[in-house]
């Protein structure tokens, strides 16, 4: 691998430019027209301008992007999360034309990315799952007949896809019919897939998942959890590690969970294994894997001294993973707050616009994962992500210190940001005390 066409914007744009260089390999960073100003451009060694501004002319346009490659003379494609990440059909494109996807195999995405069929994989390794469904619905008939042997309240989820979308809480079986279409209608619009499956729905559960890695020479490793349980819309706002309500002997039994899913489709990669831990019963369930590295993965770097976006492109060129099962984490904590363009205040509205001010705070235990810098305009035709503030310390009481010390001197003017909702979150005792749940910010903070 000598050159990697980086498919991707943002803060993952810039940050595998970096990583690729600590390989000593050479990247050309592909851009849309909004982003010839972006840093990752600036860092590569090259750059191509893949369309206009739209996601799907430019970053969701995938022969584009392998025309990009070969014509740049790129052997490899790093896709990030977002956009391609997690398509199989892209994936196999660039197999078919000799390109390394820097990620799992097609087959791999397409057997996990389908969430009815990575329930099933669940099963056959023993891996409790949510009660639901064992297959996906398009019709609201057939699926209401399986909804009541299921029981309410239940939750219906998009099988192409997640983010939240496609996603509905039903309480009762008279609601069931109109939730179900609506739910349908925004899977086939989000990811071509209108198939709906359904789920019980839990009412206080902790969003918990464990981050794994697999090489092409049998190895298989995970890196304990991450908790995401401060959510607005079934979006995630922060996440830290370790999850603060996990005694050790669960912790345990869901991290070798994970491990034993990725042994058995002989996974290739970073991935994440995502689970519910439910706060009344104290059960725990599987309920999906996203074949990709996550925009929360920075946590987990700062308890184990990693760089997992390098392992991603050391295992895509054929190595061995470079390190082995790590213990469990003794005590250190990391908590990593998103940076988002968004106004808290007007329901957490999209601000695009001209960055007037943008002081970061610095100091030990303080890392910014960022493209942002003064006078950068925010665009209105993508994800709102400005930047992710990561605060470590010795133990979590010692991070939310360092956490409301540093957030308070984060200086940004210019566009509206979510940084007062989260200077209002490390005061709030249900945060602090870790007592909150998946639904809390919705029904509760805001």
């Amino acid at each position: 691998m000598k050159r990697i066409l980086v498919a991707n914007r943002g803060e993952i744009g810039l940050r595998a430019v970096r990583a690729a260089r600590k390989l000593g390999i050479a990247t050309v960073a592909a851009c849309s027209d909004a982003d010839r100003n972006s840093p990752h451009v600036w860092a590569a060694d090259h750059s191509v301008c893949i369309g206009p501004p739209a996601a799907a002319l430019s970053y969701l346009n995938g022969p584009a992007l392998i025309e990009a490659a070969r014509g740049s003379g790129c052997d490899a494609i790093y896709p990030g999360y977002g956009f391609l990440s997690e398509k199989s059909a892209f994936a196999a494109a660039c197999r078919e034309e000799g390109l390394i996807f820097i990620g799992p195999s097609p087959e791999a995405i397409s057997l996990m990315g389908d969430k009815v069929e990575a329930r099933r994989v669940a099963r056959r390794n023993g891996v409790p799952v949510v009660p639901g469904s064992q297959q996906g619905f398009t019709d609201a008939g057939q699926a209401a007949r399986v909804a009541n042997e299921i029981g309410f309240p239940m939750l219906l989820k998009a099988s192409g896809g997640g983010g939240g979308r496609g996603m509905r809480v039903v309480t009762e079986a008279s609601e069931f019919a109109a939730q179900f279409s609506q739910a349908s209608a925004e899977a086939l619009a989000a990811f071509g897939n209108a198939e709906i499956y359904l789920e019980r729905f839990f009412a206080r559960v902790r969003h918990v998942e464990i981050q794994v890695f697999g090489d092409r020479h049998g190895n298989a490793v995970h890196l304990w959890e991450r908790d995401c349980s401060i959510q607005r819309r079934h979006q995630k706002l922060v996440e830290e590690a370790p999850s603060p309500v996990l005694d050790a002997p669960i912790r345990l039994q869901m991290a070798e969970a994970a491990t034993a899913l990725i042994r058995d489709i002989d996974y290739e990669g970073a991935g994440t294994i995502e689970f519910i831990y439910d706060l009344d019963s104290g059960r725990w369930f599987f309920i999906e894997m996203n074949t990709r590295i996550q925009v929360e993965h920075p946590v987990t770097e700062q308890i184990f001294g990693l760089d997992l976006v390098v392992e991603q492109m050391r295992i895509a060129a054929g190595e061995v993973l470079s390190f082995r099962q790590p213990p469990a984490p003794n005590g250190r904590c990391a908590i990593e707050f998103r940076i988002n363009a968004e106004d808290p205040a007007n329901n957490f509205r999209p601000s695009p616009g001209t960055v007037a001010e943008w002081v970061p705070p610095s100091g030990e235990g303080i890392r910014l994962d960022s493209h942002v810098y003064r006078s950068y305009v925010v665009p209105p035709f993508y994800d709102s992500l400005l930047g992710k503030l990561i605060i470590s310390g010795n133990d979590r009481e010692h991070t939310l210190a360092r956490a409301k010390s540093a957030l308070g001197r984060f200086q940004i003017a210019g566009v509206a940001t979510t940084l007062p909702f989260h200077e209002r979150l490390i005061d709030c005792a249900p945060f602090v005390d870790a007592t909150a749940h998946t639904r809390w910010v919705d029904e509760e903070m805001l």
